[in-house]
């Protein structure tokens, strides 16, 4: 789930135009090698626009607010290829110029989730809906956030107010469950069937969900996934998805080694600014730490 902030160059590009111009649980390498695909590199055009927002930020007149709306393009280009100290440094100068950008303490938030700053992260986020307070991915970042720091009645809270905006979005309804399924699992697999009644029947995100309430074998989740595919990176976007999701219902039954080679998979992808990638290695660390528990137990 890309949250709806992946750059095209197409778009900065427009955008500098008019400036200028004005299921096998306990064998899963036999099962993941099917569905293994290339790393996804990054777009040559990428580089390209990159180049021209460097050329452009250090020798072109700008406005104040032009210069930070720049900053802020090219640190967008950064995540979107892993780069994210570069990314951090330019959404920090794009505040610096602009301090009303909500979308760059959106980046910032996220970022501070995943070093596990998490009152860096509150605040950040709430900056955003301060600033903006109809920024739906806020409540579904701050969630994420309140939902790796440990508060989980306040993570709800933000997931059930992202998923109310739009209860036809599998994605929304699969954190809500999530969330609550860290506090009362039985129930929050109830809710999530409830939730599966208003989702369209032929969605990728609906076939997760499916997989959830144990409607579809994970096959049948790897088989979806080469469906309907619209460009060329989808095939890769699909499989970061499902490994993270089928990651957590391993991570959920214990099966912890499973469990982290799909998030291992869903971080081989390279799909740096899906929500998924962003917090595989998150859970990886987690499960590192219980499977180093469990040896020195045993």
């Amino acid at each position: 789930m890309n949250q709806k902030m992946r750059t095209t160059a197409i778009a900065v590009l427009a955008g500098m135009s008019i400036f200028l111009t004005g299921c096998v649980s306990t064998q899963p390498g036999a099962e993941l090698a099917k569905v293994m695909v290339e790393p996804v590199m990054p777009d040559y055009k990428l580089e390209i626009t990159l180049a021209k927002l460097n050329e452009i930020l250090s020798s072109a007149d700008l406005t104040q607010e032009q210069r930070a709306r720049f900053h802020y393009d090219r640190g967008v280009i950064y995540d979107s290829v892993g780069l994210r100290i570069l990314s951090r440094i330019d959404f920090h100068q794009a505040l610096k110029l602009q301090p009303n950008l909500a979308d760059a303490y959106n980046f910032i938030g996220i970022y501070y989730t995943q070093e596990g700053e998490f009152e860096g992260a509150y605040e950040a986020f709430d900056a955003v809906l301060e600033l903006s307070p109809e920024y739906d991915y806020a409540f579904l970042n701050r969630g994420i956030a309140l939902y790796y720091g440990g508060r989980n009645e306040l993570a709800i809270a933000d997931m059930q107010s992202f998923y109310s905006l739009d209860p036809q979005d599998g994605y929304r309804a699969l954190w809500l469950y999530l969330a609550q399924s860290a506090l009362d699992p039985q129930q929050a697999k109830a809710n999530l069937d409830m939730s599966r009644a208003q989702l369209a029947p032929d969605t990728w995100s609906s076939v997760l969900v499916d997989y959830y309430l144990g409607k579809k074998s994970r096959q049948e989740v790897f088989s979806a996934a080469k469906l309907g595919l619209s460009h060329r990176n989808e095939y890769a976007e699909r499989l970061c998805e499902a490994y993270f999701y089928l990651a957590k219902i391993d991570q959920e039954q214990g099966q912890y080694s499973d469990a982290a080679n799909y998030f291992r998979l869903a971080l081989a992808t390279n799909i740096y600014d899906f929500v998924e990638h962003r917090y595989a290695r998150i859970e990886l660390a987690k499960l590192n730490m219980l499977m180093q528990q469990e040896q020195t137990s045993q």
